[in-house]
């Protein structure tokens, strides 16, 4: 059985390397997966407003980072964090290994991706990381947080209605 780590992508500069915020989600899955026995990375995220789609941008960094590709799994389509969910899902649904999902996200972010893996029916562990306010400056970083208050229920209540009227599935 393997721990999964989730890496939610983040935005990509037009000349394809990874903005401060998405290289720092890697750089604390890396860090993390480090103590994990058995581990499989899930780099999620489609294409943002510039460069090729996250996911590669994370695939990337973390084989610059010593993983092999035999060790990532890559979700390409999503544009949105409830996307990224489900579409993670249908990747994991064909796993037999799944032990532990551990969301690999913004300090911010986390509490959503790891409440959306958990309605769709996996065991999660959230873990603390570093705040990326440093790297937003505090009046981008309030947003986000301010976004994310009305972004989880909303994303948990869709969710759980798309369960609900498809009988478990999505």
């Amino acid at each position: 059985m393997s721990i999964y780590f989730v890496i939610f992508g983040a935005a990509v500069h037009a000349d394809g390397t990874p903005s401060a915020t998405l290289k720092h989600r890697v750089d604390n899955a890396l860090l993390l997966a480090r103590k994990a026995p058995s581990r499989m990375f899930l780099a999620t995220g489609g294409l943002g407003r510039r460069g090729p789609a996250e996911a590669h941008i994370i695939r990337d960094c973390l084989v610059a980072g010593g993983i092999d590709h035999s060790e990532i799994l890559v979700e390409d389509r999503a544009t949105d964090t409830l996307e990224s969910a489900v579409y993670c899902d249908r990747i994991l649904r064909q796993r037999k290994d799944v032990e532990l999902l551990i969301p690999c996200s913004s300090g911010y972010h986390n509490p959503r991706c790891a409440l959306l893996l958990r309605i769709l029916g996996y065991r999660v562990r959230m873990v603390s990381v570093p705040s990326d306010c440093e790297f937003v400056g505090l009046r981008t970083w309030t947003l986000y947080v301010l976004k994310e208050i009305l972004a989880l229920p909303y994303d948990a209540m869709l969710l759980l209605a798309k369960r609900i009227t498809n009988r478990g599935g999505l």
